[in-house]
């Protein structure tokens, strides 16, 4: 056989593999079934804290217990609000996830970069050093970290929650795994080519390539710094509070309202949900982009 009797075949090959490639999969029967059944499990918490927030207290200890909402959803989020002092405390929660959130970000992103790009000296040994203190239990600083604070003065102050947070081991292990991948070492001598500094490569090099990698740390930063409990717990009082330790105080006395304590947990959620359905629809368009990138 010859070159000439291969090549129309070759061709016809070829035309279908690229036909079958512009194709679009689509999602049969089962594949909705799952994607439903995982739908509902994940929404149960969330659908049943609310219909516990919209009962009273009497109806939530009955048997069976409701599996539709009640009138006293507005009656108990007030009641939430007023008994725990939500203001404050939502108010305190977005300036310490936030600041946390930005300053996570940013300075792991650079300290990504730098491990990932830059070639200097112990490198090596401070990345595992870095990647170590993922190992050991915060339960173990917390004691250090409190007469630390108190040394400078900062008990029940916001700055004692946000200081030990600017920065984390598992921010920097992953902008840089994802550096590694997404920046091409010939864009930056290409930048440095050019006569870039460092400072605008890393503005118009580094944070472009990162930022599907920003986006999800950074939800996942903010998460994580909303719903902190521990630290904050020790670090701050009743008089100024995250929200977290605002609803600690809704589970006091002798015998506790479950409906509040619940209508107060839907409100400590709302703000993440709503960070979600503003920025979810970005964060997942942006790992797709890194993703074809990659």
């Amino acid at each position: 056989m010859t070159t000439t009797e291969l090549t129309p075949a070759r061709k016809n090959g070829g035309r279908r593999g690229r036909m079958g490639a512009g194709k679009q999969l689509h999602a049969g029967p089962v594949a909705y079934l799952v994607l439903t059944v995982f739908a509902l499990v994940s929404l149960a918490p969330l659908v049943w804290t609310a219909i516990a927030a919209s009962r009273t207290d009497r109806r939530l200890a009955e048997t069976p217990p409701p599996l539709w909402f009640g009138g006293n959803l507005f009656k108990n989020l007030e009641a939430a609000w007023d008994q725990a002092g939500l203001g404050t405390a939502m108010f305190n929660s977005l300036i310490v996830a936030g600041t946390i959130t930005v300053s996570t970000v940013l300075f792991s992103t650079l300290a990504g970069f730098a491990f990932a790009k830059l070639r200097f000296r112990f490198s090596n040994v401070l990345l595992l050093l870095t990647i170590g203190t993922m190992m050991i239990p915060p339960q173990l600083a917390v004691v250090p970290l409190y007469l630390w604070m108190s040394d400078f003065g900062w008990s029940n102050q916001l700055q004692t929650v946000i200081l030990p947070s600017l920065v984390t081991a598992f921010g920097t292990f992953f902008m840089r795994q994802y550096l590694l991948q997404a920046l091409p070492g010939e864009l930056i001598e290409a930048a440095r080519v050019d006569g870039a500094s460092s400072l605008r490569i890393v503005w118009h090099v580094v944070f472009p390539a990162a930022r599907p990698a920003m986006a999800v740390l950074g939800l996942l930063t903010f998460v994580f710094a909303w719903n902190d409990f521990l630290w904050p717990i020790i670090a701050l009082n009743q008089q100024n509070p995250t929200v977290q330790v605002a609803l600690n105080s809704l589970g006091t006395g002798y015998v506790p309202d479950q409906a509040v304590i619940m209508a107060g947990a839907l409100l400590g959620t709302l703000p993440l949900l709503i960070a979600f359905l503003l920025f979810g629809k970005q964060i997942v368009g942006g790992i797709m982009q890194g993703a074809i990138k990659g």
